[in-house]
C-alpha cells in the first residue's frame, strides 16, 4: 500500500489512459458491429462469410496487430491511434456474432406485429428489434469490455503507456508491489466496465424491471 500511495498520481494517469484505449474502441466497435450484425442477420447467404471474417480477425495476435497498424494507417509506432484502431477491430470481431444472436432472439411474432401496425423496416429495427436484443448484446459487450482491458495492457510493449506499464516495469525491475498494483488495477477497471454496462442495459430495458417487479408481487 505504501508503494501505491507514493505513486497514486502515476497510477491514476495510467488508469485514465487505459480507460480511453479500452473504452473508446468499445463504443466504436459497437457502432460498427450493429450494422454488420444486422446485415449478417438479414443476409443469410453472406452470414457465414461475415461471421468467419470476424472470427479470423480476432485470431490475429494483439502485438502483431499493434505493430501492423502504423503500416495501414500511416501513423507513428507510438501513436495511440494504433491501439484504438486495433482494439476497435477486436471489439467488432467479438460483437458481430453477438448482434446476430441478439437480433435472432427476437420472436418472429413480435416483428410481424410491428410490421402490421405500420412500422417501417428501419423503425422496426431501431424501435423493436434492437431494444429487445439489448440483454444479449449487453452480455457480449461485457465480454468485449473485459477482453479489451486485458489486451490493451500489451500495448506497453510498443511504448504506449497505460496500466500495462505497471506490469512490465514491475516485472523487469522485480518490484512486486508495482506488479500487484497493475494486476489489481486492471481487475478493478474490468469490474467497473462490467458494472457500467449492466447498469446501462438495465436502464435501456425498463420492461424487464417491470416484469421482475410483477413476478415479485405475484410471489
Amino acid at each position: 500500500m505504501s508503494w501505491v500511495l507514493d505513486h497514486a498520481g502515476d497510477i491514476a494517469r495510467l488508469a485514465a489512459d487505459h480507460v480511453l484505449y479500452a473504452g473508446l474502441p468499445l463504443i466504436l466497435g459497437l457502432l460498427l458491429a450493429l450494422p454488420l450484425g444486422w446485415l449478417a442477420h438479414r443476409w443469410t447467404l453472406g452470414r457465414g462469410f461475415i461471421l468467419s471474417a470476424a472470427g479470423l480477425l480476432y485470431t490475429i495476435p494483439s502485438l502483431a496487430l499493434f505493430i501492423l497498424m502504423p503500416l495501414v494507417l500511416g501513423t507513428q509506432i507510438l501513436d495511440p491511434l494504433n491501439v484504438i484502431a486495433a482494439m476497435t477491430l477486436y471489439t467488432v470481431a467479438l460483437l458481430v456474432r453477438t448482434v446476430v444472436d441478439g437480433l435472432g432472439s427476437v420472436p418472429d411474432s413480435v416483428e410481424q406485429a410491428a410490421t402490421a401496425v405500420g412500422y417501417t423496416p428501419l423503425r422496426r429495427v431501431l424501435g423493436v428489434e434492437l431494444p429487445l436484443a439489448v440483454p444479449v448484446i449487453a452480455a457480449g459487450l461485457r465480454v468485449a469490455a473485459v477482453s479489451n482491458v486485458s489486451i490493451v495492457s500489451v500495448a506497453s510493449l510498443i511504448g504506449v503507456g497505460q496500466l500495462g506499464d505497471l506490469l512490465t516495469d514491475g516485472f523487469n525491475r522485480d518490484i512486486g508491489a508495482e506488479l500487484a498494483a497493475g494486476i489489481v488495477a486492471c481487475v478493478l477497471l474490468a469490474l467497473v466496465f462490467d458494472l457500467a454496462i449492466q447498469g446501462l442495459a438495465r436502464v435501456a430495458t425498463p420492461w424487464r424491471r417491470a416484469e421482475t417487479a410483477g413476478l415479485r408481487g405475484a410471489a
